[in-house]
């Protein structure tokens, strides 16, 4: 097709969404680079995504312009092959297993902690704040943390285990909080020194660990926003690594985005350029994973509130970016302004859920009293 023929069936798609090419609207595209029709056409949202970081087009409201795409369903009229090979892959091969387990540490989390201090915030949480009464970042992400905490029913003397444990802030939470010990494992190596360091003088153990290699009693577990690294060849034995460590009156409470629709393939510039191997899991995955070795307590679902906690880590990033720029380039910002603003707008669309999960062994004595 010519380039006009492909600018011409991009406005139209882009017209279902109420999108126009180098309209007044700040969710509208300006295109800078008119190659950006056959590079979008040919390669889906890995061409899109790169011809942004390239510089080839802007929106004026980035993550207004994807809530409309994403809204209008825009994206599924471009299944390319790299959409393809990224499902295959997911499909056939455990992405997730062995030494490919810490390549999500070395490819994101050790971009570097100054990036990620700078984003975060006051804890270094990087997963869905909650909003209910929340008016900031650094409030939501406590109110989330205490939430967890209220959730397993902490109380002082409980050894805890946090798998993806990040930067140790939810454990160092729990310990100052509600006077529990614990141990977090995590695949990368930035965060397991910096974890250790922050937790310094409390009784907390930071391990760079696979969580297969686990089995040791703990009176409760808590997982947040690791669960979309595990790969869904490994469901399975994630859940029966957390019943084995879990005592018979402990309670696991899961943290995850998750997918209301079918199983979700892996986008391909998502899997390139920012987590590899990652999936996000589907309901009927988690249901049938967890069947037989735990009662689900709760479901809880607060994904709307990701898009006010990705708005505020874009906000961080930005009020950052003189200093970080000494270390990380024009691209890279283009790259992360790309990332956050998709994700914010996955949430903000609803395509995508946050979920907190609380389970149970054998199911609570009485049931199950679900904290807010």
């Amino acid at each position: 097709m010519s380039q006009d023929s492909l600018r011409q069936r991009a406005a139209e798609l882009l017209e279902t969404a109420g999108i126009h090419i180098d309209g007044p609207s700040p969710t509208d595209i300006h295109v800078q680079d008119d190659q950006l029709y056959a590079r979008v056409f040919a390669h889906g949202s890995l061409g899109l995504g790169e011809a942004y970081m390239d510089g080839w087009w802007d929106a004026g409201d980035l993550p207004g312009f994807f809530t409309r795409v994403l809204s209008s369903h825009v994206d599924e009229h471009l299944k390319t092959l790299d959409t393809l090979i990224a499902h295959l892959k997911a499909r056939f091969i455990n992405l997730q297993r062995g030494q490919h387990a810490f390549e999500i540490g070395k490819a994101h989390y050790d971009r570097g902690n100054d990036l990620f201090k700078a984003m975060l915030g006051k804890y270094m949480v990087y997963s869905c704040g909650y909003w209910a009464q929340a008016t900031n970042l650094d409030d939501a992400q406590e109110a989330k943390l205490d939430l967890i905490c209220r959730k397993l029913q902490l109380k002082p003397g409980m050894r805890v285990l946090d798998i993806g444990c990040g930067w140790g802030e939810a454990l160092k939470f729990a310990a100052e909080r509600y006077g529990v010990s614990g141990v977090g494992i995590t695949v990368s190596n930035e965060q397991t020194e910096l974890a250790r360091e922050l937790c310094q003088g409390l009784p907390i153990e930071i391990r760079l660990q696979d969580y297969r290699e686990l089995d040791e009693p703990f009176d409760a577990i808590m997982s947040i926003g690791m669960f979309e690294h595990v790969g869904v060849k490994n469901y399975r034995e994630y859940f029966e690594v957390a019943r084995r460590c879990l005592k018979d009156d402990g309670l696991f409470l899961l943290h995850s985005i998750g997918s209301n629709h079918a199983p979700s393939r892996p986008d391909p510039w998502i899997e390139k350029y920012i987590f590899p191997n990652s999936m996000i899991p589907a309901a009927s995955q988690v249901a049938t994973a967890l069947e037989g070795l735990f009662v689900v307590e709760d479901w809880h679902n607060f994904g709307a509130d990701y898009d006010r906690t990705l708005t505020a880590w874009r906000d961080n990033f930005d009020a950052a970016w003189p200093a970080l720029s000494a270390r990380y380039d024009e691209r890279f910002r283009r790259m992360w302004h790309f990332y956050l603003a998709v994700s914010a707008a996955v949430f903000r669309s609803r395509r995508d859920q946050l979920w907190q999960l609380t389970l149970s062994p054998h199911g609570v004595p009485g049931g199950y009293r679900v904290p807010r």
